[in-house]
């Protein structure tokens, strides 16, 4: 993998999802006329949103070299929802796309606990060195706290204001997964494995 500068990563990652706050909160209560037809601020920010992402994620490979598998099923879900939310003009399959992720990432790492196969271990073992029974541990966690997310955001965007799922999915799911990996502090440090000792070893 190519090493690039380590503001690179969040930079690509943030920016399209606070670009896509920023038109949203610019244009909202209003309505763009562009190619004949009227749009939403919400289908304005996500016509933006589409390819902004798309571009970000080949930027990001080129930059690096590679891509997570998370990262191309999360920009086809979004080229197809965002796509379908533009060309109808209706806001729902959008917001639905969340829901559609957080399931995929759920029943992904569900089937690797029922395979015993830790897939989420081979992806960020380097990263994170814990062992064989931590990732088993922070694997259903994190299953399990992605199906939460999914609930929540059905919830959030059936029953409460475009701005208020807006404000939810810019800001509330990723501080949700932050407080989740901080909550998580005493399993990565009960598990980890000691770099030090493991070298000196080999």
């Amino acid at each position: 993998m190519k090493e690039t500068k380590p503001w690179v990563k969040p930079v690509l990652e943030l920016g399209p999802v606070l670009l896509f706050f920023a038109v949203f909160m610019l244009f909202r209560g209003e309505e763009v006329n562009l190619f004949g037809r009227n749009y939403s601020a919400f289908i304005l920010a996500t016509l933006i949103f589409v390819p902004v992402l798309a571009l970000a994620t080949l930027i990001q490979w080129r930059l690096t070299g590679r891509l997570a598998p998370m990262q191309i099923a999360t920009l086809v879900l979004v080229v197809v929802f965002g796509g379908l939310s533009v060309w109808l003009n209706d806001p729902r399959f959008f917001k639905m796309k969340p829901t559609l992720i957080y399931l995929l990432f759920a029943v992904i790492l569900g089937v690797s606990l029922i395979a015993r196969r830790n897939w989420l271990q081979m992806v960020l073992s380097d990263a994170l060195p814990m062992d064989s029974e931590g990732w088993r541990k922070l694997t259903l966690r994190m299953a399990l706290a992605f199906l939460a997310l999914a609930v929540a955001n059905e919830i959030v965007w059936r029953t409460m204001s475009e701005t208020t799922w807006v404000y939810f999915k810019t800001f509330g799911l990723p501080l949700i997964l932050f407080v989740f990996l901080m909550a998580n502090a005493g399993l990565f440090r009960d598990h980890a494995l000691d770099r030090d000792s493991d070298k000196s070893d080999s």
